[in-house]
């Protein structure tokens, strides 16, 4: 067979080109060449690797998942990765190009769990570990056979016969070997690090994993307070309340710090026999509880309040060290919401966990695997955190009238409750913070 040639003679028969060329026909007929040539493997082994494979290029391809059909994102960048193996072979090089498949992970697990009607890890473990992962590796291969036909029609040059998979137990030895290599050169740390979370599947999802579908944001509305907690430190603001305002009720109680912009203009107004402290420019918002003109007592900037102690809102954590002080975020805090002060629950926020650890407080979790309080927050334990929201809110609300009925901490006022509309991941049936 002789390579597809095309000419402009009309008189050339089949290698002319028509008035209207189906450009199609032109491209199944280089790669019907292509096949029957075998093209691509000659232009692999022609090329000597040299004797110490000093003539290789190697190139890592990100493997996808092979239990969905290929879309556009994949077929777009899998032209560069077609680009880069051929100019390297040009430049004579030898560069096998092995087509590996991403079969480990939450997406796997996923579809497993949707074709064997499992919604909980619980089930799995009751299918029993083994079954569920010969499910997965029944489902994860599924669409390998359109992959290699979709890849194949966009003329990417790519060795589907030697593929690798990660699920393979020489990938699996390689990756741990890697990782024992960074770990004996000391590269490897344990740490805590605050991340989405799926309750429904227990477990932490990588940003990646949050953009695998188009509706995984999705509106939804929760409960936003704002609460007042009474500094008690000596000195002219002790007994005054720092407002701070949260959509996410359930994390009070385990509040750990306040933070302001050291730079942000505070105030302290005068309200129904309370101290009030929030930003100047947030008096406004809060023209309905504080009126339209409140008496101002006291001025100062972020930086003046740094450091103050106040009473927890609930008093699970009230020993904790460290914790319970005003504490600088500067490029988190802002006056374009809220109060100008922010509630921080070191183990439910990025910018929460690195001003907590940067103040030396250890964070804390009173959440379980599946999204349920534990102890010490015993008032609330056994309930889903956002199911929690109307009873914390409630017992804020009536803290007043029957101290010592909760756990609320005698001082703290709940000064608003709204509805707050906000987009959130659901990452399949429902995901946490």
């Amino acid at each position: 067979m002789t390579y597809p040639k095309v000419t402009t003679d009309p008189t050339a028969g089949q290698g002319a080109v028509p008035s209207s060329p189906r450009f199609p026909r032109i491209e199944e007929g280089v790669l019907a060449y292509w096949a029957e040539d075998d093209t691509f493997r000659a232009s692999v082994e022609q090329r000597d690797p040299g004797p110490n494979g000093e003539n290789e290029f190697v190139f890592y391809d990100g493997p996808p998942f092979a239990n969905g059909l290929p879309h556009y994102g994949h077929l777009l960048t899998g032209y560069v990765k077609d680009i880069v193996p051929r100019y390297q072979t040009m430049r004579g090089k030898r560069v096998e190009r092995r087509f590996g498949w991403d079969t480990h992970g939450l997406p796997a697990e996923l579809e497993a769990m949707r074709l064997n009607g499992i919604k909980t890890t619980d089930e799995i473990v009751e299918m029993g570990i083994d079954r569920f992962n010969d499910a997965c590796r029944a489902s994860v291969l599924k669409y390998t056979g359109e992959w290699r036909d979709y890849v194949t029609r966009q003329a990417r040059w790519v060795d589907f016969d030697n593929d690798y998979k990660t699920m393979n137990p020489e990938f699996m030895e390689s990756v741990l070997w890697a990782f024992k290599s960074l770990f004996d050169k000391g590269l490897v740390y344990e740490g805590f690090r605050v991340l989405p979370y799926c309750w429904n599947d227990e477990t932490p999802l990588s940003n990646h994993e949050l953009r695998m579908d188009d509706d995984v944001y999705q509106m939804r509305q929760d409960p936003a307070v704002t609460v007042g907690f009474e500094i008690t430190s000596p000195g002219d603001l002790q007994g005054a309340k720092l407002l701070v305002w949260t959509t996410t009720p359930w994390t009070l109680p385990s509040n750990l710090a306040v933070m302001v912009g050291s730079d942000i203009d505070y105030v302290v107004v005068d309200h129904e026999g309370q101290r009030l402290v929030l930003a100047e420019a947030r008096l406004a918002a809060y023209a309905r509880e504080l009126g339209d003109e409140p008496t101002v007592t006291w001025r100062g900037k972020g930086a003046d309040l740094l450091g103050l102690v106040y009473a927890p809102p609930f008093s699970y954590f009230a020993d904790h060290a460290n914790a319970f002080r005003v504490v600088a975020a500067d490029e988190a805090v802002t006056t374009t919401d809220g109060t100008g002060l922010v509630h921080s629950a070191g183990a439910f926020g990025e910018v929460d966990k690195e001003v907590t650890d940067r103040e030396g407080i250890e964070a804390v979790m009173p959440v379980g695997k599946d999204g349920r309080f534990t102890a010490p927050v015993t008032e609330y334990a056994g309930m889903l955190v956002f199911d929690a929201n109307l009873h914390i809110i409630d017992d804020l609300k009536t803290a007043a009238l029957n101290p010592g009925a909760s756990a609320v901490t005698p001082g703290t006022v709940l000064l608003r409750r709204e509805t707050y509309d906000h987009s959130y991941p659901t990452a399949g049936a429902a995901a946490s913070p």
